[in-house]
């Protein structure tokens, strides 16, 4: 008879698995709307100590005792609670040390802690907590008004190692936000919190893999948002040829880098106006260049000049897409802002490189050049007027008020005049290159 691939840990979750779906006193609970799952995770010596809190009704598919009128059994659950734990928590998650998986953990304790606890405050409280007394077994509570609280230990060869965790929490419910604080010895605490599942997370990481993973957010970025695609596709329409889209380009990525790292670094307002505002401009720069195309004229001449107004309005946008990101970037922010860019300008290359060739073979086999502009920015104006009525009536809203006059709203204006004074400088330069270039004239072979 062959010999068995499954491994023993396989085995002993489905042994669990079996062993908690036995006792049928409860009946078996639906899927919970909304989880949030709190953890810390801190190494010391040859030990990774990971404690954890979840909602006990996001531990499905287990039947807990009940007794009365259907009050949680505290004293008959108690056995079953490190077989539910690392069924459900531990097997879920990949932790890994210098990118090795670390072996199953042990669960050293496990307890059933009321929903107003509020020890999970900070790691040694939680501990406290944890390996401290248990709740009375005469405690009258409900199995969906307690929390789950364990704590696990890896073996581990260093506390100085590597860590990163891919985390498969999202089962938990459907809607899971997961809030991890990693503490390393060198006591700065870091604190992530995603929803869903993001993948392999770094909880230390060096610059090349904050690059790495940022390069890859900002290709992705571009390809996903559709507005900004649109607004790629306005400028393309009519500037096909390498010379006039390199200015235009050069100019849209010069100007939201700048507003990106601006906003990066804290000199944008932080009002809740303000990305819906920023969310609208955006529109109004896809309706604005759609128009521009069908007008024609000299007006494609600045073009360049008027893409980088409107891409500092897009570098606010991308930076909305890095507010949730800009946590798995360690201590390398600039390092991860660049490579954001990095991303960014590479997906517009991409979609440069698609765009300009299907446009050539649409004006010479299908429909002229003039009247394929006009059709092509006439649908782009269309899809980009309901965006702007849309955010405009979504932006409308909200009340603007002017603030009162403080030293911080001083700092922030001294700030903003020193971007101010640095944006003209850019475009002073850019605008000495391109009247340089126009006065050289083209070059004779």
């Amino acid at each position: 008879m062959p010999s068995s691939n499954v491994t023993s840990r396989g085995i002993g979750s489905w042994v669990r698995a079996i062993v908690l779906l036995l006792p049928s006193t409860a009946a078996a609970h639906d899927i919970p709307q909304d989880v949030l799952v709190q953890a810390f995770l801190k190494p010391a010596g040859d030990r990774l100590h990971l404690l954890v809190r979840v909602p006990l009704q996001a531990i499905r598919d287990v039947n807990f005792p009940v007794r009365g009128p259907g009050y949680l059994d505290l004293e008959r659950a108690e056995p079953g609670l490190p077989d539910a734990a690392t069924l459900w928590i531990s097997d879920a998650l990949e932790i890994y040390e210098n990118d090795r998986r670390l072996p199953g953990p042990l669960a050293v304790r496990t307890r059933l802690s009321l929903e107003s606890d509020r020890s999970f405050a900070s790691y040694a409280e939680a501990l406290a907590h944890v390996t401290g007394a248990k709740l009375p077994g005469d405690t009258q509570v409900y199995w969906n008004q307690t929390m789950l609280d364990a704590l696990f230990e890896y073996p581990v060869h260093s506390d100085g190692s590597e860590f990163s965790i891919r985390p498969g929490l999202a089962r938990l419910g459907l809607r899971v936000v997961t809030a991890l604080r990693f503490l390393p010895p060198s006591g700065a605490v870091r604190a992530f919190q995603w929803a869903g599942d993001p993948g392999l997370v770094r909880l230390d990481p060096r610059w090349s893999q904050a690059a790495r993973r940022f390069v890859q957010l900002g290709f992705l970025h571009i390809l996903d948002g559709t507005d900004h695609l649109l607004f790629l596709l306005c400028l393309v329409i009519p500037l096909r040829r390498f010379r006039a889209l390199l200015l235009v380009v050069t100019s849209f990525t010069l100007a939201h880098s700048i507003t990106l790292i601006a906003s990066a670094y804290n000199f944008a307002p932080d009002s809740l106006w303000f990305p819906p505002l920023i969310e609208t401009l955006i529109a109004v720069s896809i309706v604005y260049m759609a128009l521009e195309n069908i007008v024609g004229g000299s007006r494609l001449e600045r073009r360049w000049l008027v893409t980088f107004g409107f891409g500092l309005v897009h570098g606010f946008g991308f930076s909305f897409a890095l507010r949730q990101t800009m946590q798995f970037a360690g201590s390398h922010m600039l390092t991860s802002l660049v490579s954001f860019n990095v991303g960014v300008e590479l997906g517009q290359i991409l979609v440069l490189a698609v765009l300009v060739p299907l446009l050539e073979v649409l004006f010479r086999f299908v429909v002229v050049e003039r009247m394929g502009t006009i059709i092509a920015s006439a649908l782009v104006a269309h899809t980009g007027w309901h965006w702007m009525m849309e955010r405009g009536q979504r932006l409308s809203q909200f009340s603007f008020q002017w603030p009162a006059v403080s030293a911080a709203l001083l700092a922030s204006g001294l700030r903003w005049l020193m971007l101010l004074v640095i944006l003209a400088g850019v475009v002073w330069i850019v605008y000495r290159g391109v009247t340089g270039l126009d006065k050289a004239g083209p070059k004779q072979l």
